[in-house]
This record gives C-alpha cells, sequence and structure tokens, in this order.
C-alpha cells in the first residue's frame, strides 16, 4: 500500500482547504470517502469471489478422486464375487457329481426349518416386538388384543373409573 505519514497528511489537507476552499470541501471529503468505501467493497468481493472458485475447484478434485475411490471398490467388490460365485459353481456342480446318491444330501438339507415355519416364526417376532415397544396402553392391549376404536382421554377415565359406595359416579 501506500506509504502515508501524518506530515503528509496534513499537507493535502492544507491544499485541499485552498484549492477546493472551506465551502465544498466537507462535501468533497464526503465524496471521497464514499467512492474509497465503495473501493473497497469491490476489492473484498472480489477477493473473496477469487477464494470461492480456488475452494471449488479443491472441491471438485477432491469429488473426483472419491469417485475414483468408490468405483474401484465397487470394482474390486464385483470381482471378488463373481470370483466366489464362480467357485461356489463348481462346488457345487462338483459335489453333485461327486456323491453317489442323492439320499444323502437331501438328509442334511431335511434338518434345516421349512419356509412356512420361518415366516410363522418371524411374525411371532414381530408381534411380540411390537408389543413391547408400542405406545399402546396395557390395559387397551388387555382389554381387546387389538384397536377397534379410539375413545378420549376423559372418556376412558368416566369409563375405567371405580365407582365409590358413598360417592356418586357424576361429576359434582
Amino acid at each position: 500500500m501506500i506509504d502515508i505519514g501524518l506530515s503528509k497528511l496534513a499537507l493535502i489537507g492544507v491544499v485541499a482547504l485552498v484549492v477546493i476552499g472551506p465551502e465544498r470541501l466537507p462535501k468533497v471529503a464526503r465524496m471521497a470517502g464514499t467512492l474509497f468505501g465503495r473501493a473497497q467493497r469491490y476489492i473484498n468481493d472480489v477477493k473473496s469471489e477469487v477464494s470461492r472458485e480456488i475452494e471449488l475447484d479443491e472441491l471438485r478434485k477432491m469429488q473426483k478422486d472419491v469417485e475414483q475411490a468408490a468405483s474401484d471398490v465397487s470394482g474390486s467388490i464385483h470381482k471378488s464375487m463373481s470370483e466366489t460365485e464362480a467357485s461356489l459353481n463348481d462346488a457345487w456342480n462338483g459335489g453333485d457329481d461327486s456323491s453317489g446318491s442323492g439320499s444323502a444330501g437331501a438328509g442334511s438339507w431335511s434338518r434345516a426349518p421349512s419356509a412356512d415355519g420361518l415366516s410363522i416364526k418371524a411374525k411371532a417376532f414381530r408381534r411380540k416386538k411390537l408389543a413391547r415397544t408400542t405406545a399402546v396402553p396395557a390395559w387397551y392391549k388387555h382389554q381387546s388384543g387389538r384397536k377397534t376404536r379410539v375413545i378420549s382421554a376423559s372418556a376412558r377415565v368416566a369409563k375405567y373409573r371405580p365407582i365409590s359406595a358413598g360417592k356418586s359416579a357424576g361429576f359434582f
């Protein structure tokens, strides 16, 4: 920047006072200040825009690097999956040819649960989990087992409040 000291500022002020005159000096000083402020804002805007462009270029480069790494990982996963599938197919086909009778293979698979049994177990598990985690009150679950209609809280209190021997069921 320009190196302006206090003595140089005083000399510029005296010259401006003599040349411009005392009547117009405040207007000129205001105008010079506003122009200087506009110039500073413009320079700051340009600086910030340049820095944003630099950051955007860096982010684009980083995105390309991440996409390249992801495609490499995806390719390696697909390659290993295809190799594993091929080896399993070879083992499966080789196991069928080497076993003389199909009854030994079928006996080992018969111990596995059937699809119907698994679906029944899954439904029971979901029902039990829902019973533990649901927001339906326990008294309602025990009463009907499932929701048939919804009543308000005040109606529910009035319906299930025990009636005392000496008091009436009304409000007053």
